[in-house]
């Protein structure tokens, strides 16, 4: 997929979504915006710096850590782990909330830069 940078933090995929590095979860989050189908989000318009509203809430399993895939790949199973991310994106920086599963949950941290955050996942 080809995602284009539009500023500091944010990119933009061919469908008109947008994209932003979250760092608890170590991976890239997209916001449909503007009017369509489907859920969609208030953004302020700037890409250096962007708010959505309302909040983001992705929810989820947790990737596998080495233990557990060995025992997949042996032919064995492993139990899901879930995991939550939620989230307010305001001015550029993302506050994730106290029931977000991962280590960022309870605090507020720059979004990082899109380009290098992006070409290293």
């Amino acid at each position: 997929m080809t995602i284009k940078t539009i500023g500091r933090c944010l990119g933009e995929a061919h469908d008109g979504s947008l994209w932003f590095f979250c760092n608890g979860c170590d991976a890239p989050h997209s916001l449909k915006v503007g009017a369509g189908s489907g859920p969609r989000w208030g953004y302020n318009g700037n890409p250096s710096a962007p708010t959505f509203t309302p909040s983001v809430l992705v929810r989820g399993t947790q990737r596998l850590n080495d233990q557990e895939h060995q025992v997949v790949m042996g032919g064995g199973s492993v139990e899901p782990r879930p995991f939550v991310c939620h989230s307010f994106v305001t001015d550029g920086r993302i506050q994730y909330l106290a029931d977000s599963t991962h280590p960022l949950a309870g605090q507020t941290v720059d979004l990082p830069d899109w380009e290098a955050a992006w070409s290293k996942w």
